[in-house]
């Protein structure tokens, strides 16, 4: 049990948090935004599983059944679309299925996007806001970026584009897993989070950029030999911090991704979800040319704190909520 002490210690150092991470952003011009958080377009995504209800009252448009988001992005890019500019969002988004120790149902996301700028430029802007905040923290570490590729050679001597679906599992090791209906970005996807993100420094925040093409979520694919993805992803020590992206623009293929998704959820046995039109009608209008990133608040205040449970980090676990 918590004593109030360490309860108001944790939210004034989320209150400093938020007021560094606002004066970060205000020195860049950056407009702070607020968007919905009930959407009748769901996330696709089968690996995240979203929350629905239902509204009960007097409707003249749109679907009843509503869907809690799990990110602000989608509502975000409509407002670049609309010519806002480079904006950012501090706000809770929504996650069914996840809790435990590194993960809480609902939760605090920052998110932003830089218009005209790419996943490269936008990795140095996501390192320097992590230092701002450990600073906060007293604490000071050193950055290491590597693409995908060559931390796979570095770390396990293979070539994630190259190697044989054999390779792959031999280089698991002694990890034994459930086999059955794994793909090929699985098999990676594992090799990363058990072989090679274990071994992170705590004290560095590495960066990993251009994924394989095959794990673009919603990033665009640089026509490299082999394409990559242009996608990075943050971590301070072990921890997961931050996903970015050269966002995608293009309405025909999200629409197509977006589909993909529908069909791997039917293929796992999980419900198809509607897609989100009001995002890709603004795809259509015209998103320009950005760079966006989602940074969890409580991983980051994990890290700040050296804490190995999110809990110690919110007002309410969610099995007090």
């Amino acid at each position: 049990m918590c004593t109030s002490d360490t309860v108001r210690a944790t939210l004034a150092l989320r209150a400093r948090l938020y007021a560094a991470i606002r004066e970060f952003f205000a020195i860049r011009n950056v407009l702070e935004v607020e968007t919905p958080i009930l959407s009748c377009g769901a996330n696709t995504e089968p690996n995240i599983a979203s929350f629905v209800t239902r509204f009960s009252g007097r409707i003249d448009s749109g679907a009843r059944e509503r869907w809690l988001r799990t990110s602000s992005e989608f509502a975000q890019k409509r407002l670049l679309a609309t010519g806002v500019g480079d904006n950012y969002e501090l706000g809770r988004v929504f996650r069914d299925g996840e809790v435990g120790r590194r993960h809480n149902p609902e939760f605090t996301m920052l998110e932003w996007y830089r218009v005209g700028w790419d996943h490269r430029r936008l990795i140095d802007e996501t390192v320097e806001l992590v230092q701002t905040a450990l600073t906060l923290a007293g604490k000071s570490v050193c950055v290491r970026k590597a693409a995908y590729r060559d931390l796979f050679r570095d770390m396990l001597g293979l070539d994630p584009f190259a190697a044989s679906d054999a390779e792959l599992h031999q280089a698991l090791g002694n990890i034994r897993v459930e086999a059955t209906g794994l793909t090929r970005d699985d098999w990676l996807d594992l090799l990363l989070t058990h072989r090679i993100q274990p071994d992170f420094p705590r004290d560095r925040v590495t960066v990993v950029f251009d994924y394989p093409a095959s794990q673009c979520a919603l990033a665009k694919i640089r026509g490299n030999d082999p394409p990559v993805a242009e996608r990075f992803e943050l971590y301070v020590g072990t921890q997961e911090l931050a996903n970015g992206y050269h966002e995608l623009t293009d309405a025909t293929e999200q629409r197509a991704r977006f589909v993909r998704d529908n069909a791997r959820r039917h293929e796992r046995g999980l419900p198809e979800l509607p897609i989100d039109e009001n995002f890709l009608a603004a795809l259509e209008t015209g998103v320009p040319e950005c760079a966006g990133v989602a940074l969890g608040i409580e991983r980051l205040l994990m890290a700040m704190t050296d804490s190995e449970d999110i809990r110690e980090v919110l007002a309410f676990g969610f099995g007090q909520a």
